[in-house]
């Protein structure tokens, strides 16, 4: 397992994308499966940079393990909590129009990855985690 804390600045959402990457690699993904891991990841990840804290010493924690091919990929925050979880899992939803935020950034989690979980207590933070059946695609062709 890989265990990664970094504080919740937007240069760091970069360094979760790569450290996922360079994890991810042993499975020999296509670009596709590369993309789509790393695009969950960053929607996770400034999830939290952008709602879980109000400034930038906030700390998020990413845990990435795996078993049988699957890569589970844990990203918490300690941050403020979100209030209604299944609300927040709306396509379109979002606390924050004003920044021209889409409010799909769990619909793309969703879509990239085979499954993704969320648990979050208001005033204690939020974990994401989210599975995928690595190298599929190269078993199917090869």
């Amino acid at each position: 397992m890989l265990h990664l804390e970094f504080n919740s600045e937007s240069e760091n959402e970069g360094i979760a994308r790569i450290v996922t990457s360079a994890y991810i690699m042993r499975f020999d993904p296509d670009m596709e499966e590369m993309e789509d891991v790393k695009t969950a990841v960053s929607e996770a990840v400034t999830n939290c940079i952008v709602h879980a804290y109000f400034n930038e010493n906030g700390k998020i924690e990413m845990d990435i393990s795996d078993k049988e091919q699957i890569v589970k990929i844990e990203i918490t925050d300690h941050g403020i909590g979100i209030p209604d979880v299944k609300k927040a899992m709306e396509p379109m939803y979002t606390t924050k129009p004003e920044e021209e935020r889409t409010g799909m950034g769990f619909s793309f989690m969703e879509a990239f990855m085979d499954e993704v979980h969320v648990y979050s207590k208001e005033g204690e933070g939020t974990k994401v985690i989210m599975t995928k059946k690595m190298g599929e695609k190269n078993h199917l062709n090869g």
